[in-house]
C-alpha cells in the first residue's frame, strides 16, 4: 500500500528551515506542499527559487504550493489579440516601472467585483513591500490622465519573473501592463514569467501549462543563466505622454 501524502510543517522560529521537495506536494488540493513558517524575505526567496509560493486566505495559516502542471508565459510568445493591438495603438496611457509599487499592491489587494475578499492580507503586503525594498519585487504601472489605471507586480530572481497579481481600472489595463512587461523581459532574455495556475484569461494571453518537472528544470536554468537587472527601467519604447503621468 502506498504511503499517504503528508503535509509538511514549517517552524516559524526557523526561517532557514529547508522546504520539502516540491515533488512531494499533494495532488488534491493540487500543489499543496507545506503549512506554517513565516513570510520573511529569506524564506520567501528560497521558496521562489525552488518553485514554491505562498497562497492563503487571511483567516488561514500560511500555505505553500507547487502545483503540477504550472502555468507560465514565455515572454517572446505573449499573445496580443487584435482588440488589444487596437487598444495599444491608441496610446492614451503611459507606462512606468517601480514608480508606484505600493499603490499597485494596494490596488491588487482591493476587493474585486466578483470576489468577497482578497488573499493579500496585511501580512502578505508587508512581505512584498520588504522584497521591493530589497529590489527583488517589481511593478509595472499603467497611467491615464494622471491616475493609476492598471498594473502588475511580481518577484524577480535570476532570469525568472514570478507574477503575483494584476489589476485594471480601465479596459485592458492589466493586459497593457503585461504586454509591455513581457516585451521588456524578452529583451532581458528572461526564461519565463510564472503565472502559477492557469485560467481562461491567462490562456488568451498565451499562457501554457508545463509539467512540474519541466518547470523546475527551466527554473534551475534561469537561476544560473544570469543575474536580474540591477535597475528596473523600461529599455524598450513605451508610451510616456506627460499628460498621462502622475
Amino acid at each position: 500500500m502506498d504511503n499517504p501524502v503528508r503535509l509538511h510543517w514549517l517552524d516559524p522560529r526557523d526561517p532557514q528551515q529547508a522546504f520539502p521537495d516540491p515533488r512531494l506536494a499533494m495532488r488534491d488540493p493540487n500543489g499543496l506542499l507545506a503549512i506554517g513558517g513565516d513570510l520573511s524575505s529569506a524564506r520567501l526567496l528560497r521558496a521562489y527559487a525552488q518553485g514554491i509560493f505562498p497562497w492563503f486566505n487571511p483567516d488561514e495559516p500560511i500555505l505553500w504550493w507547487s502545483p503540477d502542471p504550472r502555468a507560465v508565459l514565455e515572454p517572446r510568445r505573449f499573445h496580443t489579440s487584435r482588440s488589444l493591438a487596437q487598444r495599444l495603438r491608441k496610446q492614451d496611457f503611459a507606462l512606468t516601472m517601480n514608480h508606484a509599487f505600493r499603490d499597485v499592491l494596494e490596488a491588487c489587494a482591493a476587493p474585486r467585483a466578483r470576489s468577497r475578499g482578497t488573499w493579500l492580507s496585511p501580512e502578505m503586503k508587508q512581505a512584498y513591500f520588504q522584497l521591493h525594498a530589497q529590489a527583488t519585487a517589481q511593478s509595472v504601472e499603467v497611467w491615464q490622465h494622471g491616475r493609476l489605471a492598471g498594473g502588475v507586480y511580481g518577484v524577480s530572481i535570476g532570469r525568472m519573473f514570478f507574477g503575483e497579481s494584476m489589476f485594471s481600472r480601465i479596459e485592458d489595463g492589466s493586459k497593457i501592463a503585461l504586454h509591455y512587461l513581457c516585451r521588456q523581459l524578452a529583451v532581458w532574455n528572461y526564461e519565463l514569467l510564472d503565472c502559477q495556475v492557469s485560467s481562461p484569461h491567462l490562456t488568451t494571453l498565451g499562457a501554457v501549462e508545463l509539467p512540474r518537472e519541466e518547470f523546475l528544470a527551466r527554473l534551475r536554468g534561469a537561476l544560473v543563466g544570469g543575474a536580474a537587472p540591477t535597475r528596473w527601467n523600461f529599455e524598450i519604447e513605451v508610451p510616456n505622454d506627460a499628460a498621462h503621468l502622475p
